[in-house]
């Protein structure tokens, strides 16, 4: 920008000096034109302002140098700091590439939890429904086991009466071999009764009726007795 208005300054001062020109020689070459020492002196004073014109010039010339040497070192600083700015921009850039790799790899890692987290209900749901069916299954063994303890105390209740039953038929039994060996003892005291003494014709059938009637009448209830075990 600065060796823009340098070069548009020069081209200004350039066109002046040019219409100057122009200006004098038109002047010169006019039919009227006046005399001499009044041309010098209009010479001189256009010389002059000529002299005038180029100190002014060369002051902007060097003004405008200094500015340009100004916006050189303005450039540099700029260019420098763009430099900075660039490498800032780089160094953004290399973070946010990192970070989108980042942001890939926890997405990744984000939709593997979640297959995990949905195995994790699936096996959750699985361990529920066995859970179910082992208490379901319990259920049944604590009806089972107590079904099975009614039954043992039934079947305790029945071996208990069954012993006691036992133990009454054995003294039944006892009673029956008792009362059987007394009759048989008493039958044979009556078989040898009438061998020692002998009665009359009549006596026998009375007393040999009433001994075979009492064995018979024993003999039944030892029957009854044992039917009844």
């Amino acid at each position: 920008m600065a060796a823009e208005c340098k070069n548009v300054a020069l081209a200004v001062l350039s066109l002046w000096s040019l219409i100057s020109l122009i200006v004098i020689v038109v002047w010169a070459t006019s039919p009227d034109r006046k005399s001499s020492v009044t041309c010098r002196a209009e010479l001189r004073d256009a010389t002059e302002q000529m002299e005038g014109a180029k100190v002014v010039c060369a002051k902007n010339q060097v003004a405008l140098e200094e500015q340009l040497e100004e916006a050189r070192q303005e450039l540099g600083h700029q260019s420098a700091e763009i430099l900075l700015l660039l490498g800032r921009l780089n160094a953004t850039n290399a973070t946010l590439e990192e970070c989108r790799q980042e942001n890939v790899a926890l997405n990744g890692n984000i939709s593997v939890l979640h297959q995990r987290v949905e195995q994790l209900r699936q096996a959750e749901a699985n361990l529920t429904a066995r859970i179910s069916l082992q208490e379901e299954h319990i259920e049944v063994l604590q009806q089972n086991l107590t079904q099975a303890s009614h039954r043992a105390e039934s079947l305790s209740s029945l071996k208990a009466a069954a012993e006691n039953h036992m133990q009454a038929a054995q003294s039944a039994t006892r009673a029956c071999r008792s009362s059987e060996e007394f009759l048989q003892k008493k039958l044979l005291k009556c078989k040898e009764g009438p061998e020692a003494t002998p009665k009359p014709q009549k006596e026998p059938s009375s007393s040999t009726s009433s001994p075979s009637g009492v064995p018979a009448l024993a003999l039944l209830t030892c029957s009854a007795l044992l039917l009844m075990t």
